[in-house]
């Protein structure tokens, strides 16, 4: 009586060509991914290195020529002096020294960074010790407050730009307090960004083993000092997220400071300053320089961080 049994050769090749075709698309996952997410940000560098006729002409050219790099970098060469007359010109054909000097980029920065590092401030200083309290402490209405921050950060900004802005102009027709300012503007990023801080605390301070505070306090140590010199450097991964994730949406944010803002041109921000670059006078590739300026340093922040957070979390938490 004849059996059919599957040849061994068949099988071994099914299994190769199913292991051959996972690693396939696995790979080409990753390269597709990697292609959608990093090439327009490359398309957008070479945009902002190349000459605008050249970017008329020959709009698809993936790679800036040897002269494009020379004619970006040829202001370099005025910074500590010059021919006025060829210092004026390189500035004009560089993208991105137009964008920092005509366009007053360099006053954007600067206001940019301080109303981001004031809002970081801010944020941690208050967020540690209200999302430790949520978290360690127990009082009434607790629930009621971690239901209220989850609440608050549900709400979009659009909702709640429009009541700020006539509140703001209530109080300074009757207080004379003008909050249409830089100050009211880190007012209403402080608010903006709190929800977020304290319920990222909260949720990492959960993780954190009550014991080793338990300990500290046993050893004579107050609440405060536990919370300082044992909760807070195992939860420095958890802090240093928030700080950039704080600083990303302070960076970035465009629709505050534009209602609260726009009329201070002296006070704009770098979001208010790429907009005016959004002309049809204004060429395309300075509007790339423009882009490049407020991505990179939110891109060296994340590098940067990201060396902390993948350190040990608890490392040296507890001895044994």
């Amino acid at each position: 009586m004849a059996q059919n049994v599957t040849s061994p050769t068949s099988t071994f090749s099914r299994e190769i060509f199913e292991r051959r075709l996972g690693v396939f698309l696995k790979w080409f996952s990753i390269a597709f991914f990697i292609l959608i997410t990093v090439f327009p940000f490359y398309w957008m560098l070479n945009l902002s290195f190349r000459p605008f006729q050249d970017v008329l002409t020959d709009p698809t050219r993936l790679i800036p020529r040897v002269q494009d790099f020379q004619t970006v970098f040829a202001p370099l060469s005025c910074i500590f002096g010059g021919d006025p007359e060829f210092c004026e010109g390189a500035v004009r054909n560089s993208s991105y020294a137009a964008v920092l000097i005509q366009f007053n980029f360099l006053r954007f920065i600067r206001n940019s960074l301080i109303l981001s590092g004031l809002t970081v401030v801010l944020s941690i200083v208050i967020s540690v010790p209200a999302a430790y309290a949520i978290s360690r402490l127990r009082f009434r209405g607790r629930s009621a407050m971690n239901w209220g921050i989850l609440l608050i950060y549900m709400f979009p900004g659009i909702v709640i730009s429009i009541p700020l802005f006539v509140f703001f102009v209530r109080i300074q027709q009757s207080l004379g307090i003008q909050l249409r300012s830089p100050v009211g503007v880190t007012l209403i990023y402080l608010a903006s960004t709190l929800p977020l801080a304290l319920y990222m605390l909260r949720g990492y301070f959960d993780t954190i083993p009550p014991d080793l505070e338990e300990a500290a306090m046993i050893d004579g140590a107050t609440r405060m000092v536990a919370l300082w010199r044992v909760t807070i450097p195992l939860a420095m991964p958890a802090i240093a997220s928030v700080a950039l994730y704080v600083f990303m949406i302070a960076w970035n944010e465009f629709l505050y400071a534009l209602l609260f803002l726009i009329e201070n041109p002296a006070a704009w921000t770098l979001p208010l300053g790429l907009q005016q670059l959004d002309s049809q006078e204004v060429p395309r590739t300075f509007l790339m320089a423009g882009s490049v300026i407020i991505s990179v340093p939110v891109i060296v922040l994340f590098l940067f961080f990201e060396r902390f957070l993948t350190g040990g979390l608890t490392a040296g938490g507890v001895k044994g």
